[in-house]
């Protein structure tokens, strides 16, 4: 997905804004006698890629370029929580975001950098990715849980079966498709299909996030998602339609979580439907057959809807080793309209920590993952068309395959410095081009 747009503000009118926010919510806590918990953390994130050249016997308009390169991404979040009442928290997350990508952000069904999803450009920019309330009702009489201070996460009990509401401005994949071990570009794996099921074309702005409401609803070992969100009103663009009656994306989402002994575990199955002014590959192909030319989806974009799912399976091994397994697949019938150009996708890993080596903060994750597209979005490619990040004006397809490994050193509490080696054979699915190979340095800080 394209998160190269920017919504830039004044910094001044932001910490405005926050401030007044703040303190009209404290004072209707303080209406109800109930002083609010407030709490801070946040995180900096600064990774550094650089590609070799690779051999290709051509390139196209949205390829990846096949000389060397090299680019950046910077991040720095606020975390700001406050709890309002019983089981009601309000969140804010002011972020600062930079960098410049590879090849312009193109030429990869899988990016590279899963943090370039939100960035702008060479110079910084002040935005508000997150700004939501959530509320939490117990379910029955079923006693508490304790859950620690975190980011997006204050501290205190909470009931072990319960319902939650969560309402505002946020990430999708904030409350579905989570994984323990291959979620988050700042500390995890990079690439972006890593980030998600990598068929998951979540409704989202150019930087990735949405606005929206989701249910929980948490009994025993099972907990169930449903939830809907705002669409961009064009493709990987912007800004955001309200109006969620026309355009929007549904989300559903079932988890049974488990033991083995007592190393945790869990099983998801998601399910999700979005509904955009998309373009679709057959009608582009067939405009193109008979007015001549070369297809392209920008013509024929309508109301339509593009539907997937995703199937998780998490394992912790031992006390140290963790695994998981994913797949997804999507209709592959319309354009990527908000994630990466993916239409299947099959993911392994796992993820070591460091303790036998004495080295209990450290981590080395490993992961597989092989990529594919529809058979119309391949013939939409071979036919010189274009999507958001592929496009190399013919195709001698085969499934992208990602293999990345990483190893993350703890340097002092809080701070980790990560080495990063991407294997990608057959860039955006083309056995014409590649392989690649690409390095990484990773500094993250957080609190």
């Amino acid at each position: 997905m394209s998160k190269r747009g920017s919504v830039r503000s004044c910094a001044a009118l932001f910490a405005v804004a926050l401030a007044a926010v703040t303190v009209l919510l404290a004072g209707q806590a303080r209406a109800q006698a109930e002083p609010p918990a407030l709490d801070a953390h946040w995180q900096a994130t600064y990774i550094w890629q650089h590609k070799p050249a690779f051999p290709a016997s051509y390139s196209g308009e949205r390829s990846l370029l096949p000389e060397a390169e090299k680019s950046y991404s910077f991040s720095a979040t606020g975390y700001l929580g406050a709890r309002l009442w019983e089981g009601g928290e309000f969140y804010a997350n002011p972020e600062v975001i930079q960098g410049v990508p590879l090849s312009g952000l193109q030429g990869l069904g899988s990016l590279s950098n899963g943090e370039n999803q939100k960035t702008s450009g060479p110079h910084p920019t002040l935005y508000l990715p997150r700004l939501f309330l959530r509320q939490t009702w117990p379910l029955g009489q079923t006693g508490s849980e304790q859950v620690e201070s975190a980011q997006n996460q204050l501290a205190g009990p909470r009931p072990r079966d319960r319902i939650v509401l969560t309402a505002g401005k946020f990430s999708i994949t904030d409350v579905f498709d989570q994984n323990t071990y291959s979620h988050d570009a700042r500390t995890q794996f990079l690439t972006w299909a890593s980030l998600a099921q990598g068929a998951f074309d979540y409704v989202a702005d150019a930087q990735g996030y949405t606005i929206g409401a989701a249910v929980e609803v948490y009994r025993g070992d099972w907990a169930l998602r449903a939830g809907r969100f705002a669409a961009p009103s064009e493709s990987n663009g912007p800004n955001l339609t309200l109006a969620l009656g026309q355009f929007h994306g549904d989300q559903l989402e079932l988890e049974h979580r488990h033991a083995f002994g007592e190393l945790p575990g869990a099983v998801r199955v998601l399910l999700w439907r979005n509904v955009e002014n998309m373009g679709g590959f057959a009608e582009a192909i067939d405009l193109a057959r008979a007015g001549g030319g070369t297809p392209d989806v920008a013509r024929v974009r309508h109301r339509q809807s593009k539907s997937g799912y995703g199937l998780h399976f998490e394992q912790q091994l031992t006390q140290n080793v963790g695994a998981f397994i994913r797949y997804s697949a999507s209709d592959g019938r319309s354009e990527a309209f908000s994630f990466e150009e993916v239409d299947s996708s099959a993911q392994l890993g796992a993820q070591f920590k460091g303790a036998p080596w004495n080295r209990q903060d450290d981590t080395f994750g490993l992961l597989r993952i092989a990529n594919g597209l529809s058979p119309v979005h391949r013939d939409y490619l071979a036919k010189g068309g274009l999507g958001f990040f592929v496009g190399d004006g013919r195709l001698n397809y085969r499934r992208e395959q990602v293999t990345e490994a990483y190893y993350s050193l703890a340097v002092v509490r809080g701070v980790w410095i990560s080495a990063d080696l991407q294997h990608i054979r057959d860039p955006a699915y083309n056995a014409d081009r590649g392989p690649v190979k690409i390095y990484s340095v990773r500094f993250h800080a957080e609190y």
